[in-house]
């Protein structure tokens, strides 16, 4: 596919780079391609960023058929802009559009566009220290019509925002609020994939969380509610009695890449990892005899969040000393380390941009 450049005629002013948060701040273009059905994937142009004219009765707004991605481009120390595994966002983003009707997205293209997109705005890429160029990669359902029924016209869209650290925290060690009310994912639903639907239904948790003090929720399986599924916004791992310990991929969880990327880390070190059901009660009782030695968060936007303390049931529990964890600190130095272009990739996970 060809990508049309229309570039602003009105460049916007470049942002505070030390004063940066997160998602509140787009670059000067946008990526949109068309979709009609018995035409395919159409008309791909890169154009200046602008407010969306969607029909009222588009499907997107009234069924939320829509999927979404979150990558990063990384300046690396030599001037070179890095991508992080964008064939596996690419995947990913397929694999949640079989789930919703949406037509598969040519992965070649979805790579081509992104860095031409990328290319266009690098000045919008940031220098400063673990910051980076967040990119959100979404298709919507845009056929105007009131039933529920597969659409016939999509967009794919990519917007970019320079970022923070996604977290005020950055690293320091954040508290979870174990939920043990409602529900976010089931096997056989929608949990395994990226789409608005799963965090929306996230929210009332999320807020119910923050008003007690505490940064994520936890989310616990839909069937028992016996066994740990996600954070809000990662997946999680525990470093129990010397081993890494994470959920397995049961369909009810997203197949994060940064967890697939730790987890490959951790085996070229030769270090243990599980990928196993795991129950609240095993996390609890670790917690109380000092088997629960580290705990943390894994995604696109936070990288590695260490988990200080657990609310479980109305009892507060510090995970390890409450501080970051070695294994932790060492998981998130290898793997930015790559990302950023500071060390050798040996995995093969970076694409050069420029």
């Amino acid at each position: 596919m060809q990508f049309s450049v229309s570039r602003t005629t009105a460049p916007k002013a470049k942002p505070d780079w030390d004063k940066l948060g997160f998602g509140a701040i787009f670059t000067d273009h946008m990526l949109i391609v068309d979709y009609t059905e018995g035409r395919g994937w159409h008309d791909g142009r890169i154009v200046p960023y602008v407010g969306l004219s969607l029909d009222p009765a588009a499907c997107v707004l009234h069924y939320g058929v829509e999927i979404f991605e979150g990558m990063k481009a990384y300046a690396a120390p030599d001037g070179r802009i890095l991508l992080f595994r964008p064939d596996a966002n690419a995947r990913r983003l397929n694999s949640s559009g079989a789930r919703l009707c949406i037509p598969e997205f040519p992965v070649e293209d979805f790579i081509a566009g992104i860095k031409q997109l990328v290319a266009l705005d690098e000045a919008w890429v940031p220098r400063q220290p673990e910051t980076s160029l967040y990119i959100r990669p979404f298709i919507i359902a845009t056929e105007p019509h009131l039933g529920v029924s597969r659409s016939k016209t999509f967009q794919f869209i990519v917007i970019c925002s320079p970022v923070g650290a996604y977290y005020p925290e950055g690293l320091d060690p954040v508290g979870i609020f174990v939920e043990d009310e409602f529900v976010r994912a089931v096997k056989g639903g929608t949990g395994y994939i990226k789409c608005g639907g799963n965090y929306a239904a996230s929210l009332a948790a999320q807020y119910k969380a923050k008003q007690l003090g505490y940064s994520q929720v936890l989310w616990l399986d839909g069937a028992e509610h016996k066994y740990i599924d996600e954070v809000g916004t990662m997946n999680v791992m525990f470093k129990l009695r010397g081993k890494v310990v994470t959920p397995e991929l049961s369909g009810s969880i997203l197949p994060g890449i940064t967890r697939d990327s730790v987890i490959k880390l951790l085996k070229s070190w030769d270090y243990p990892v599980e990928e196993r059901k795991i129950s609240l009660e095993e996390v609890l009782q670790a917690a109380k005899d000092g088997g629960l030695e580290e705990a943390f968060g894994v995604g696109t936007a936070a990288v590695i969040s260490p988990i200080g303390h657990f609310n479980i049931m109305g009892a507060d529990y510090t995970v390890g000393d409450g501080g970051i964890g070695p294994l932790s600190q060492k998981i998130y130095d290898a793997l930015t380390a790559i990302q950023w272009g500071r060390a050798e990739d040996k995995f093969g996970w970076t694409v050069r941009v420029l």
